[in-house]
């Protein structure tokens, strides 16, 4: 009995750093910063263009919670947006993917801007450039039969 109660002993002075080491090398848990650092990127399926980060439906908890999970397993950010949009089709992304017509989101917006400053800038610089009098001229009596005959009458009556 004493020499089973040494072996014992022994066992458990190899085996206890090996414990500790093990429990030591584990990663904490994925803190809510992280889980909603990625729920962010989501819009939950369910609710019309609501953050998964923000929503507060059963659903979208279980969604996050489905987040941490992943985290905890090592899966990286782009692993687990892969995963919701294998789930729930591309909906599910805040941004979408530049592919497709989806380019078009971020190009026709910094594509107009420059268009519309061109064309200010156009407008502003032609805009000192007219070497035409703003005030109008008094008409020609002796070209136009009309004024003459206004100016004949004006004359008359005074």
């Amino acid at each position: 009995m004493q020499r089973s109660l040494k072996v014992y002993l022994v066992l458990m002075a190899i085996a206890a750093p090996v414990l500790i080491a093990s429990a030591a090398v584990q990663p904490p848990p994925p803190s809510d910063d992280e889980v909603n650092a990625i729920a962010h990127q989501l819009y939950c399926p369910v609710c019309e263009n609501v953050p998964l980060d923000v929503c507060p439906t059963q659903a979208c908890a279980q969604w996050r919670a489905t987040i941490r999970d992943k985290l905890a397993q090592g899966w990286s950010e782009a692993q687990i947006k892969d995963y919701f949009v294998e789930q729930y089709g591309e909906r599910v992304l805040a941004t979408p993917p530049a592919r497709g017509l989806n380019w078009l989101v971020y190009v026709l917006p910094p594509a107009a801007f420059l268009a519309g400053a061109f064309v200010l800038y156009r407008a502003f610089r032609s805009g000192g450039q007219n070497s035409e009098p703003l005030v109008p001229t008094a008409p020609d009596a002796d070209g136009d039969p009309y004024v003459a005959r206004l100016e004949e009458e004006l004359r008359r009556r005074s």
